[in-house]
């Protein structure tokens, strides 16, 4: 057995020794204070988180792309950025993807071990296919995983471009990466509960790559989400509220103005701005690398 009690994701917080003796309100409180920290340490890592956006930015308009990896809580957070991506921005279901240690049923149960299995990570990153070019992002908030390890060294000797983001001054297994993102997070309320700030760290380390990327890639006017696909009634209506703000049209004029689109909200604004048919403006966004800004 290794000792890890030198990782400051496994000591214990001064802050709650005596937790389990106070009130609710002061639990929540506690938790609360210690919460408010993340955003402080994460902005100590963005020329780490910089790097990475100009990794994924580059693989994806390579048509290659980005994988995160990891095992438990990294793996949930890394599967779950990865899903929101296609409905968010409709891009591909094959540019962002997450892996986790254990297949899917480790995202609804503990698989026990599945973190201390390397040869696991190499198994399921070539069944993925993974490529020259392609970014893999490892996940491991103590930087101990075996898996993530060993997933990061294979996509080295793929040719893939590597993303350690750990929740500790130093990982636990030291492996290469191109960008190392080390946000300190520090001692857990909780001990070792790395579901907790390190969790937390993770999931909004996770959205500033992804949103930065996809707003690279001119998936986005303003601040406003123009590549979303309108796969539900509150899309729906995102959708026409953007229509209506764009082009002027009224919500039930930007109604018909969606569907014509093929409820693409991008091609609908277009449509309306250039008076044009929808496979012009799909021709006009090709030649623009799908920046709507450079449109209108």
């Amino acid at each position: 057995m290794i000792d890890r009690s030198e990782l400051k994701t496994e000591q214990q917080n001064p802050a709650s020794y005596k937790i389990d003796e106070q009130t609710i309100r002061e639990i929540l409180e506690v938790i609360n204070r210690e919460d408010q920290t993340i955003a402080l340490k994460i902005s100590k890592v963005i020329s780490e988180i910089e790097k990475t956006v100009q990794l994924t930015t580059a693989a994806l308009r390579k048509g290659k792309k980005i994988v995160y990896i990891g095992a438990g809580t990294s793996g949930r957070l890394g599967v779950l950025d990865a899903s929101e991506m296609p409905p968010t921005f409709s891009v591909p279901p094959d540019w962002f993807n997450g892996i986790i240690a254990g297949g899917d049923d480790a995202l609804r149960r503990s698989i026990e071990g599945a973190e201390d299995k390397p040869e696991n990570a190499v198994t399921d990153l070539q069944k993925f296919g993974l490529e020259k070019g392609d970014v893999i992002i490892g996940i491991s908030t103590s930087g101990a995983a075996a898996y993530v390890g060993a997933a990061i060294e294979f996509g080295k000797s793929c040719g893939a471009k590597t993303v350690y983001l750990i929740c500790n001054p130093e990982p636990f297994i030291n492996v290469k990466a191109d960008v190392v993102i080390k946000v300190e997070t520090g001692p857990e309320v909780i001990t070792g509960s790395t579901r907790m700030k390190a969790g937390t760290a993770t999931k909004l380390v996770l959205n500033m790559i992804s949103t930065t990327t996809m707003i690279q890639l001119g998936k986005v006017y303003g601040n406003l989400m123009v590549d979303l696909m309108t796969v539900n009634d509150k899309l729906v209506d995102r959708g026409l509220r953007i229509i209506s703000q764009l082009t002027g049209l009224e919500y039930d004029k930007a109604r018909n103005a969606l569907f014509a689109a093929g409820k693409s909200v991008k091609n609908a604004v277009v449509m309306v701005n250039e008076q044009c048919s929808l496979e012009e403006a799909k021709i006009l966004l090709k030649n623009t690398d799908g920046s709507l800004r450079r449109i209108i």
